[in-house]
């Protein structure tokens, strides 16, 4: 708790003391209160218990120590692509992936008084999604963990002309003074979450479309993708998305992310895993759940 600024720290302290008293209905999370994924915790369980955790790691152990029933964790962003090291810690958590949720992110440029803003302390990402603005305005921006949390410190250092990056809700929180809202380069700017728990969850029969995301890695020989591809294009499978990382140093090896259309027992599906399988080193499905969004048009 005492990563976090000073004026964050009774609030977490207050929201951890009500996820332990009823861990079942604990829905952990990375950041300070106030953050984009403390709204997307609201927004999705409005009875739940948010509980804030200083990074990624500590939201997942939080749900594998038994303090949490589900982690809120962002994906990716429309804007500013993958939230970095996702791909790595999602496998290595042996968590499952149980639902999805879409969240609309909306920035506010805030700070304690009314004095120009020479610099934006935020998160990567936000930054990112807000580059053009603060070119346009001039603003120095500075890394920080996340949003809120950047928001908190700003309120404890009082600096004038310092200023944080974050949702409004950090303001209302902190006590700071919105001096721009709706800062990010676009209106469509969306952050796709993935709810995280202990066991898979699958989707009810009839609850509509379903989502199957799974990593896997290719042999090292010519033409490894394609033939690990062809058995979703034959049998008719909707694939998402698809990324490649690298894991290590050697570059000799590339893992990718998928998600596709359908779920296991579906026999389009069980086919096209199969022949993933034949084509690859190692297949690994991280869950099946209902889509959130529709993807097929």
């Amino acid at each position: 708790m005492d990563n976090y600024p000073l004026p964050a720290r009774r609030l977490v302290a207050e929201m951890t003391d009500a996820a332990a008293g009823a861990p079942d209905r604990a829905i952990a999370f990375q950041g300070a209160p106030g953050a984009n994924s403390h709204i997307a915790c609201v927004d999705y369980a409005p009875d739940g218990l948010p509980l804030p955790c200083f990074s990624f790691e500590d939201a997942l152990d939080a749900v594998n120590e038994g303090r949490a029933d589900r982690a809120m964790i962002p994906i990716e962003n429309s804007l500013h692509g993958r939230v970095a090291d996702m791909h790595f810690l999602l496998p290595e958590s042996g968590l499952h992936i149980i639902d999805e949720y879409f969240l609309p992110i909306r920035y506010a440029l805030m700070s304690v008084d009314d004095a120009p803003v020479v610099s934006a302390l935020s998160h990567p990402q936000a930054l990112g999604q807000c580059r053009k603005y603060l070119r346009a305005k001039g603003i120095r921006p500075i890394v920080y963990a996340d949003t809120a949390g950047a928001a908190a410190l700003v309120a404890e250092v009082r600096e004038s002309g310092a200023a944080a990056i974050a949702p409004a809700l950090a303001a209302q929180l902190y006590g700071l003074k919105i001096h721009d809202s709706h800062i990010e380069d676009s209106e469509d700017n969306m952050t796709r979450f993935v709810v995280l728990a202990r066991e898979p969850r699958l989707p009810e029969p009839g609850s509509g479309p379903v989502m199957t995301t799974f990593l896997f890695e290719v042999k090292n020989v010519p033409a490894a993708l394609y033939k690990a591809m062809g058995g979703f294009a034959t049998n008719g499978v909707n694939m998402t998305k698809l990324e490649s990382y690298q894991r290590g140093a050697s570059f000799s090896a590339t893992e990718f992310y998928a998600d596709i259309e359908g779920m296991p027992g579906d026999p389009a599906v069980d086919r096209a895993l199969d022949e993933l399988a034949f084509h690859t080193k190692w297949v690994r499905l991280l869950g099946s759940y209902r889509q959130a969004r529709p993807r097929s048009v």
